[in-house]
């Protein structure tokens, strides 16, 4: 188990630093870039609504989801991160104050 642990850090690590140290060696086509681009967004739209919508196996409840909503539009119009998670985490517990789950 540690030895499968041990590898697994030094496979991330040779990874990330491979990605610094080829950065300017790859030139990538634009397409390419943009689709890689697109991926990512994808991957974080999709990783941040499985958290929002479900809690364990079963779905979250409407407090969570309005909050991370809140959240993301106020990161969306440039609002400072720390305002954003805040309002998001208020809206949360404001509707969960409120009776809604």
């Amino acid at each position: 188990m540690v030895v499968a642990i041990l590898l697994l850090a030094a496979g991330t690590f040779a990874f990330r630093y491979g990605g610094t140290v080829l950065r300017e060696r790859v030139d990538l086509p634009e397409r390419v870039r943009e689709l890689l681009s697109t991926a990512a967004l994808v991957l974080l739209v999709a990783l941040a609504s499985t958290a929002a919508l479900a809690k364990g196996q079963s779905f979250a409840g409407w407090a969570l989801p309005a909050g991370v909503v809140v959240g993301g539009v106020l990161a969306w119009r440039k609002v400072p991160f720390l305002v954003a998670v805040v309002a998001g985490a208020g809206t949360a517990a404001l509707l969960r104050l409120a009776g809604v789950s």
